[in-house]
């Protein structure tokens, strides 16, 4: 059954929905305005958490809602609500009037359509029993603890989700779209004499739970997870001082997220609040340094086959060998910017209206293989894992925690320090990529983006990277 049907069964034939009804009502109030649509959503959603040898929470939760939108030049009109019925939809259609008080548009082109899959629309929650749930969550917890003796707490837990969205625009255009996501965590606190130290995995996607719960899979995600816990444990504080850095790939990738890809989205271009407004075709840095947002990667945690404006989701270049050549774009900043949309309009839900957001957002990889780029560092740090971390869009100011890092002296990878945080600009880090590997890796599938109060799944990647002159701060001599 095609995702259109799917939906149409959902909120209309089981809903409280009139679809003609609703197609006249759309076009009612979105008359005169430059763009809009109404945005179905269902959804549900369970979690599960094993904490410390037994089940700690558990939750399962269903959600369903429309949002309709009036777009007029900069001003946007925005009602939603949970009932989803035609007089709720009448009543949203009389706040978002508001927004068109004095003006006069014409609704702008609908987007084209696609049928393009790049997931499953199968339901995770359902193809697996909450009580195998709780014995793998379980069962993971003694696998960790059987692995050594130093194991003194474990935390796993396990989330799925299965969300339905149809949109409806005025001249009747319908788009649909099912969206699985599932995902796996274990964090294990290890512990020596008075010293404890944590390490942590997850691994997800859209997909079902058979990709995460398999015994291979859990079991690399535990060993993952003890072996940067034991890493830590032996780890010394780490120095501080400016000194060149080698990101490791995939995950660190999170870094250029952060401090590089939020100030290419379209709204803070069009405001000239970034750092890179006004700077099109040129270089922003170095050679050899190639940024892509893909939002087509089968099975991706941050892939969709249409964003929350009904756009299909594409491969944009923004940073194409150091210079500046896109930005990821939703429908209403496009128009403004005399630009196209490039699929990346998205929402948390229907509560929320969409905005600019990255998808899965990657460096390209290079020609350099990761211990060449090593072997030419006398003294430095090499940041394999990220923890938490804070930028200044504006500013492109960041500061960064390296959950699992290393010295590096005379060209070798040393020991283990603990404490180290990057402390940088991201436009001049661009500038300061000397080297770039050939090992370009995505993140296993955990990343979530926060903006403006609104969470939405991503994907982060990037090959091994040398910096020259980060600043690290540091405990140690």
């Amino acid at each position: 059954m095609s995702a259109l049907a799917q939906t149409d069964d959902i909120f209309f034939a089981r809903g409280g929905l009139d679809q003609a009804a609703l197609r006249r009502q759309v076009d009612e109030a979105l008359a005169g305005a430059d763009d809009g649509e109404a945005y179905l959503e269902y959804r549900q959603s369970e979690a599960l958490a094993f904490d410390d040898g037994r089940l700690k929470s558990a939750s399962f939760d269903t959600s369903q809602g429309f949002g309709l939108r009036a777009v007029a030049g900069e001003s946007v009109g925005y009602a939603h609500s949970t009932e989803l019925s035609n007089a709720a939809v009448a009543r949203a259609a009389s706040t978002v009037r508001a927004v068109k008080a004095g003006h006069s548009g014409t609704v702008a082109e609908a987007p084209a359509g696609t049928n393009r899959h790049l997931y499953t629309d199968a339901n995770p929650l359902g193809l697996m029993s909450f009580e195998a749930k709780v014995a793998l969550l379980a069962e993971m917890d003694a696998y960790a603890r059987s692995r050594d003796a130093r194991v003194r707490q474990v935390m796993a837990s396990l989330a799925g989700e299965w969300q339905a969205i149809q949109i409806l625009r005025a001249g009747g255009q319908r788009l649909a779209d099912i969206r699985p996501l599932v995902r796996l965590n274990v964090s294990v606190v290890v512990g020596d004499g008075d010293r404890q130290e944590t390490g942590s995995y997850g691994t997800g996607g859209r997909f079902a739970f058979e990709r995460v719960v398999s015994p291979e899979r859990w079991r690399e995600a535990v060993d993952e997870a003890l072996r940067q816990a034991l890493v830590n444990l032996g780890s010394v504080p780490a120095p501080a001082g400016e000194m060149q850095v080698v990101l490791g790939p995939g995950w660190p990738g999170i870094l250029l997220h952060e401090a590089i890809g939020h100030g290419l989205e379209g709204d803070f271009n069009r405001k000239k609040t970034s750092a890179f407004s006004g700077l099109m075709g040129q270089r922003i840095a170095s050679e050899g340094v190639t940024v892509i947002d893909d939002g087509t990667i089968a099975d991706r945690r941050g892939s969709l086959g249409i964003d929350d404006e009904g756009t299909p989701t594409q491969r944009t270049v923004l940073i194409e060998d150091g210079r500046l050549a896109g930005y990821m774009q939703d429908r209403q900043n496009a128009r403004l910017m005399g630009m196209r949309p490039t699929g990346n309009g998205r929402r948390q839900s229907f509560a929320h209206h969409p905005m600019p957001r990255m998808t899965n957002t990657m460096m390209l990889p290079g020609k350099y293989a990761r211990d060449e780029i090593v072997a030419g560092v006398k003294r430095g740090l090499y940041a394999v894992n990220f923890g938490g971390g804070q930028v200044d869009i504006t500013s492109g100011k960041f500061v960064f925690s390296a959950s699992e890092a290393y010295l590096i002296e005379d060209g070798r990878i040393g020991p283990a320090v603990k404490g180290a945080m990057l402390i940088g600009n991201g436009p001049d880090a661009l500038t300061k990529v000397r080297m770039v590997g050939d090992d370009t890796a995505l993140d296993p599938g955990i990343g979530t983006c926060g903006k403006d109060g609104q969470g939405v799944p991503v994907g982060v990647g990037q090959p091994t990277l040398l910096l020259d002159g980060l600043t690290v701060g540091g405990t140690g001599a």
